[in-house]
């Protein structure tokens, strides 16, 4: 269900998701596995500055009183004793922006490609690009059940290209270690190296999970924990909070991010999610221009067999002036309501 953890619509496709055949080796069975989804949405703002520009400052829903084509994805894996292979496609906007160093490339598409080992059952290698285990959101919409992003989610990172090694500690305990490109590049042959790596544990009825997760290299590190909590059938609470620095060269950059996420399903076809979102933007950084912002989001999940509605209405209210209203003046708040689709298959 997370983001980024190792490893948060109309459709048009349909798949049986399971096919297995024979190898020469009888011993050995080759599985493949097609799943995809399609998501759409519009987005409509309270207010928002003249021409083309949006109060938007997360990922993938940059858009005013337009309709609007999330993604269409398809994800193909194959695995075959030990090995495996997985190609994870995607085209619209959330791909784009997930592929950000990419744009103007076929890399765009790549969400996620890569090969993995398993010599035994407690160790598997990977090599390749995957998304990124820090946080608790995901690329594909499916995974969310707020169709907006939160500020951590937004700014990063999104994925690594490396290599990566997931180990079994016995129990409900794993680790994964690993070392990849600067974050969120495919190719950096000149680039320094990061380190990367994920502790994680559960109680033994698994009510009770927790992921430690982390980044670093030459002058960045980022520190993330995510905390999931089944409290009854029918709610359950997550929290991620992070704290990413840097200093590249003379410049220093700090922010800090904390998510409350409250889900409540009463039915098995409908439910409702809280989401309260803190952004510090605390140390010279780019980001907001040393700025604080707190957004709430309130989002339902409306399910229909494979299609799920996600009515949501999300407030941004920052420090300082961040946001613009229509006649171009600033402002501290902003306000939105998205209505989307996503389909799953």
């Amino acid at each position: 269900m997370l983001k980024k953890i190792s490893a948060v619509c109309i459709g048009f496709l349909a798949f049986q998701p399971a096919d297995v055949d024979a190898q020469t080796d009888s011993s050995k069975k080759s599985v493949t596995t097609f799943t995809g989804s399609v998501d759409a949405y519009y987005r409509f703002p309270f207010s928002d500055p003249p021409g083309t520009a949006t109060n938007n400052l997360t990922s993938f829903t940059n858009s005013k009183n337009s309709f609007e084509l999330g993604m269409a994805s398809i994800k193909v894996e194959h695995t075959v004793g030990k090995v495996s292979a997985t190609a994870d496609l995607g085209f619209g906007r959330r791909a784009q922006e997930f592929s950000y160093n990419d744009v103007g490339t076929t890399l765009t598409a790549v969400k996620q490609a890569f090969v993995s080992y398993a010599p035994s059952s407690s160790v598997k290698f990977t090599l390749g690009k995957w998304a990124t285990h820090v946080g608790y959101e995901l690329l594909d919409a499916y995974a969310n059940r707020n169709y907006s992003m939160s500020y951590g989610f937004s700014y990063g990172p999104f994925f690594h290209t490396g290599i990566k090694a997931d180990i079994s500690l016995g129990g409900k305990s794993a680790m994964m270690i690993g070392v990849a490109n600067p974050t969120d590049y495919v190719s950096a042959p000149n680039g320094v190296k990061m380190v990367i790596a994920q502790f994680s544990t559960a109680t033994k009825n698994d009510k009770l999970k927790a992921y430690l997760n982390f980044q670093g290299g030459t002058g960045i590190s980022q520190f993330d924990l995510v905390l999931m909590g089944t409290l009854s059938s029918q709610f359950n609470i997550a929290y991620d909070g992070t704290i990413q620095t840097s200093k590249i060269g003379t410049t220093n950059s700090s922010w800090k991010a904390h998510a409350l996420y409250l889900n409540y399903d009463p039915t098995s076809m409908f439910g409702l999610t809280l989401r309260a979102d803190y952004f510090d933007d605390r140390k010279l950084s780019p980001v907001l221009g040393v700025n604080k912002v707190f957004a709430t989001t309130l989002s339902g999940n409306i399910k229909i067999d494979n299609l799920t509605i996600i009515p949501e209405f999300r407030i941004d209210a920052a420090k300082n002036a961040v946001f613009q209203k229509g006649d171009g003046t600033a402002t501290k708040s902003n306000g939105a309501f998205i209505l989307a689709a996503v389909y799953r298959f």
